[in-house]
This record gives C-alpha cells, structure tokens and sequence, in this order.
C-alpha cells in the first residue's frame, strides 16, 4: 500500500464505513445441467440468468443439455435462479472428461446419459467401488505370479 493510498484513507470524506477491504467474489464458471428441448426453453433459461448480477458471459449447449456461466457468482444462487425461474430439475454439471478419471466403468460412476467423452464425477469417497491398488499390495501380488521369473526362487 502506498503513501498516497494511506492519505486518502486518513482524509476519506465519503462518511462511509472504514473498511478497507471489501468481500470480492471471485470469477467463476459455473456448468448447469439443465434440461432444454426447445428453442423456447433455450430462451426461458437465458432470461433467468441475463438479470442476475455479476454475469458476464452465458454460454448454452443445447444437446447437451448444459449452462454455463461466467461471472463474478456464487454456484448454488445461479442453480436455485434458475430451477426458481424455470421451474425445471437443475443440478451442477455432474460430467468430468474421461481422461481424468482412473477407472471411468467403475460400477455406479458411469453413466449412460452422459454426453461423448465425459463420465459421471463422483466426489464421495465412501461410495467407489473400485479402488486401485497401493504399491505394497501390487509387489505383494506381483511377486508370486507366473510372469515373474524369480517367483520359483522365492517357494
């Protein structure tokens, strides 16, 4: 902070409150899945977003089903706006590509609905059920298999 900074702050005439800093949201993307078979529908959910303060950008990918906005927002407002102003089932984009998920045909993670390219993300780690293995167990189980050569040695 500078000297001609601190100045302004000890000679503040505006006869506000003396804060500093002011809570700043932070630019956000927010993915909605949202269901839109039309172009009436189309039109309905960018209404319910263009008015909201903090926007700066709305994105709809209509076969996808999928919203995206950016802007300076809080996730859960925009996903209650709009299923407010639509009167549709809204929920957070549930989809990650499928390159970033280690086993993406894990039974109840993958999908059919979800789009090309992407699987189902599931955050909640009580609910997986594949795990990968650690690397103690996999030399546990590697050292007595038939591709090992020094697995006679060992018996």
């Amino acid at each position: 902070m500078g000297a001609l900074d601190h100045l302004s702050n000890i000679f503040d005439c505006s006869g506000g409150s003396h804060h500093k800093y002011k809570n700043r949201k932070q630019l956000q993307t927010v993915e909605i899945k949202v269901k839109i078979d039309c172009e009436g529908c189309e039109r309905k959910v960018r209404r319910s977003v263009e008015g909201m303060k903090g926007v700066t950008s709305i994105h709809i990918e209509p076969k996808q089903h999928k919203l995206t906005v950016t802007g300076y927002v809080e996730p859960h407002r925009v996903v209650s706006r709009v299923a407010h102003r639509t009167g549709k089932r809204v929920e957070l984009w549930p989809y990650v590509p499928y390159d970033l998920v280690g086993h993406p045909y894990a039974q109840g993670v993958y999908d059919k609905k979800a789009p090309a390219g992407y699987v189902r993300y599931d955050q909640d780690p009580g609910s997986r059920h594949l795990e990968r293995a650690t690397s103690t167990e996999v030399r546990y189980t590697t050292a007595f298999s038939d591709e090992n050569t020094g697995a006679c040695a060992i018996m």
